[in-house]
């Protein structure tokens, strides 16, 4: 299928970004709420006939776009996408809409650079779930690090230069070694940055090994994976509220999609040999990180914790190797999205009215606030994973995948929806539940109607992939099913 809506859709808000940055100081700051919001809902609009335009029958790229970039490296831009990238793009063009919603009123300083950041950030993300051509997928991923830097060092908290610096390293660094991987099977492939070409080379098994270490630093940063987590719960803290939703709901899901695109159908042999290891460390994320939130007196931490022990699941079930994991991975993709940029957004609305995010400083948050109430323990029951919202849908499917494999792992994996219930459902009783022992507290304002408005789409999109997931695992499923045939196949010369 030819068309050129992906350019449109990674362009046009960067275009947008920039047309916002040239509406000046604070002054105008009406003016560019208004331009961000009118072309994210464009960008979203647009996006929609990646969905309707679908061939869900078929594992081929879609959508695709190709053209000569530079040609003495045989450099293309080259885009596509099938039934793993398509639903993370409507996912980043929903979720950008309400960032900006949720910024308009508490965003009042360089108001044009926060929007423009976000809707930069946008493209630039969109174009790394369609990027085909490995250098331009590249240029993406770095490119994503400059708003991100920016929207934590400006518009963050106290610690803001301490987590935006450790931010960029851990990323950066664990990217230059897939760089390096990439020109390695450049030269494997005659002069291909074909992502599509890497998947076709028959690689020896130690080289595989290497490569997939190298891709491994890249994305399990970014998922992140236990051990190399530590930046997040700092990144989160620090962000303003935007920054969060955004870093959680898409860009830790970019490890997921690095793993599913390159990893796996470049290195299936060690892949599998691997196995055992990534199982080991998603384990580890699982059960630990679970501890380790329940001790936590910062909500925004304990929800930063909760986003790495939930993406343990993710790469559980992807190295399990069957549908259920891998289809219930990609589910727990978007489903985290959701669930965890809600949550971010519940304390941002706590904090702006209180400018506190610890535990300790909240009781009885119910009484004056019902609704802002009801919305919160909505999704800590998603966060828990209650049958009927998108929380259960992909957790019960890795969990259903991994006893294909082994039943222990299944079971240390059910251990989390335990410590999963444990720690937010705690964080509830003592926030929203029990005596109003304050009198900020009880001096709360309910909910206003943007607020309404954000916290009730994203409500709407838990409740309904939770009881209608099918329209999703169609549009993954012949994906998922080539990626399992592919990984099958020996790439041994």
């Amino acid at each position: 299928m030819e068309s050129n809506l992906l350019s449109i859709l990674i362009w046009l808000p960067i275009l947008a970004g920039v047309l916002i940055l040239g509406t000046g100081g604070d002054e105008r700051a009406p003016l560019a709420r208004k331009l961000a919001l009118g072309f994210s809902i464009v960008v979203l609009i647009l996006s929609l006939p990646l969905w309707s335009g679908f061939d869900t029958t078929t594992a081929e790229m879609q959508f695709i776009e190709r053209a000569p970039w530079i040609h003495s490296f045989n450099v293309w831009y080259s885009l596509g996408i099938d039934g793993i990238s398509m639903p993370l793009i409507l996912l980043t063009t929903a979720l950008t809409v309400i960032v900006v919603i949720a910024g308009w009123e508490v965003i009042q300083e360089r108001v044009a650079q926060y929007m423009a950041a976000f809707l930069i950030m946008e493209g630039v993300m969109i174009g790394v779930f369609s990027a085909l051509d490995a250098v331009l997928f590249y240029v993406f991923w770095e490119a994503m690090l400059i708003p991100m830097f920016l929207i934590i060092g400006i518009w963050g908290g106290p610690n803001r230069i301490y987590a935006t610096i450790k931010f960029f390293l851990y990323t950066l660094l664990g990217s230059l070694l897939m760089l390096v991987a990439f020109l390695y099977l450049y030269n494997k492939s005659d002069g291909s940055f074909s992502i599509l070409d890497f998947h076709d080379l028959k690689i020896g098994l130690n080289a595989q090994i290497l490569i997939f270490l190298a891709f491994f630093t890249a994305f399990a940063v970014k998922v992140p994976m236990f051990p190399v987590h530590t930046w997040l719960p700092d990144a989160h803290v620090e962000a303003p509220t935007g920054g969060s939703v955004i870093l959680a709901a898409i860009m830790l899901k970019m490890g997921g999609y690095g793993f599913l695109r390159f990893n796996m159908p470049i290195t299936p042999d060690a892949s599998h040999e691997l196995a055992w290891f990534m199982i080991t460390l998603s384990l580890i994320a699982i059960v630990y990180i679970a501890l380790v939130a329940l001790v936590q007196g910062d909500m925004k931490k304990l929800i930063a914790y909760s986003s790495i022990s939930h993406m343990g699941f993710v790469t559980l079930g992807m190295f399990v190797f069957n549908s259920q994991g891998l289809e219930g991975a990609m589910m727990q993709m978007i489903s985290h999205g959701f669930i965890s940029g809600a949550l971010f957004l519940c304390v941002g609305v706590l904090y702006d009215r209180l400018h506190s995010r610890e535990i300790k400083t909240y009781s009885g948050v119910a009484t004056p606030m019902p609704v802002f109430a009801a919305f919160m323990v909505l999704f800590a029951m998603a966060n828990s994973g209650l049958p009927g919202t998108s929380g259960f849908v992909g957790e019960f499917l890795v969990i259903m995948g991994s006893f294909q494999v082994n039943a222990w792992f299944a079971i240390i994996a059910a251990l989390t929806l335990i410590f999963g219930a444990a720690y937010t459902l705690w964080m509830i009783k003592r926030v929203v539940y029990g005596a109003v022992v304050s009198d900020d507290v009880a001096a709360l304002k309910d909910v206003n109607q943007r607020e309404i408005l954000f916290l009730g789409l994203l409500a709407a999109m838990v409740l309904v992939v939770g009881i209608w997931p099918n329209p999703i695992l169609e549009v993954m499923h012949a994906t998922i099913d080539n990626l399992l045939q592919h990984t099958q196949i020996s790439k041994l010369p």
